[in-house]
């Protein structure tokens, strides 16, 4: 599946992990014209530029080669297709037309720290060693199927000052950085429900007599639309669970559960009728092998499934809208019939010369 435009312009992530490496596919060249003068620049370095494993992630505290600052920097999101590294606190000033982003660089100029180290100078002063990775190698890539993503290991092979010293079977093995939580928003007032309405009662259900001589008594549904209209109400108790009455007309049909109860209840009668076709056609087998009265049977079976699709096709398709609406037409056809009907028995011709009564020849011969 080629890359689409909606993954290009969401290419720039605050993920660490590598979920797939659709990054290493080519773009279309479609894709960077723009048609007007507000899509968005879409940007895209070539393949054989792309870099498979990402060893800088967001997180991760680098530092720019070339900046004689030093300052350290920590890692706010990348773009794999682009080889870009932004960093965290670093707002570009905007232009004309251009919103402010962070700043980017590119991903070879970045310096992976490493730890803080303290060393002593010759002055007995206590002095922080930042020690910075120079070439990081990986190790045992592979999909990692429990959290969908492919994992691998960040070893240091060189290091600037020279700290990393390989030893036989040992590796400095760089941990990945822990994602940041997305923050919780903060509860609002006005929507939120308050304790006190939570822990109040607002039903209390009938009691119910254990033995079985003396039953309470159903609510009337006529008593209880009389107390919406009667101003005064004649003892009707609130108390008796009227939402029985309106059990079937208020319960969802069409939950997960039932759907759920439907289907399995469908899928076993089917069931149930190809075993009954089979066992038809094998009962009077003939001359016909095992195998040829079952195919016999699944083949009919299958025409009673079609027939029975159609049918419950067929009936869905008559609504009680589409019925009304035959009913009306046939009601209008038909009244449209006795009125030409009546037309035509009551139509009297004018006198005229050139009028033949039928029978009159035969009469005057």
């Amino acid at each position: 599946m080629p890359v689409s435009r909606f993954q290009l312009l969401r290419a720039t992530t605050r993920s660490p992990w590598t979920r797939d490496f659709r990054h290493l596919l080519p773009v279309p060249k479609r894709f960077a014209i723009k048609q007007s003068f507000y899509d968005p620049g879409i940007k895209a370095v070539r393949v054989k530029d792309r870099i498979k494993f990402w060893n800088v992630v967001p997180g991760d505290r680098v530092r720019i080669r070339g900046d004689s600052s030093g300052m350290i920097h920590e890692v706010l999101s990348i773009n794999r297709f682009t080889n870009r590294v932004y960093l965290k606190g670093t707002i570009r000033e905007p232009t004309k037309g251009k919103m402010p982003i962070n700043k980017s660089v590119h991903y070879s100029k970045c310096q992976l720290l490493i730890k803080e180290m303290e060393k002593k100078t010759e002055s007995g002063t206590v002095e922080k060693v930042h020690i910075f990775a120079r070439r990081i190698g990986v190790r045992d890539p592979h999909w990692n199927p429990e959290f969908r993503r492919f994992d691998w290991k960040r070893v240091v092979l060189a290091s600037i000052p020279a700290h990393v010293r390989h030893t036989a079977g040992k590796e400095v093995v760089l941990p990945w950085p822990e994602p940041e939580a997305p923050p919780k928003p903060k509860p609002n007032v006005l929507l939120d429900t308050s304790s006190e309405a939570v822990l109040k009662i607002t039903y209390q259900p009938p009691t119910f007599q254990p033995s079985g001589k003396t039953k309470s008594a159903v609510a009337d549904e006529s008593a209880y639309i009389k107390t919406l209209f009667n101003p005064s109400p004649r003892g009707f108790d609130e108390s008796r669970p009227m939402e029985l009455h309106l059990a079937k007309e208020l319960s969802n049909p069409h939950s997960r559960a039932k759907k759920q109860a439907r289907w399995q209840a469908a899928r076993r009668r089917k069931s149930e009728l190809l075993k009954k076709f089979i066992a038809r056609e094998l009962l009077n087998q003939g001359d016909r092998t095992a195998r040829e009265a079952r195919a016999e049977a699944v083949f009919k079976w299958r025409q009673q499934m079609e027939e029975e699709r159609k049918a419950e096709k067929k009936r869905r398709w008559f609504t009680a809208d589409r019925v009304a609406k035959i009913a009306r037409k046939a009601k209008r056809k038909q009244r449209k019939a006795e009125k030409q009907k009546e037309r035509l028995t009551q139509m009297v011709l004018k006198d005229a010369p050139n009028q033949v009564i039928p029978g009159s020849s035969r009469q005057r011969a």
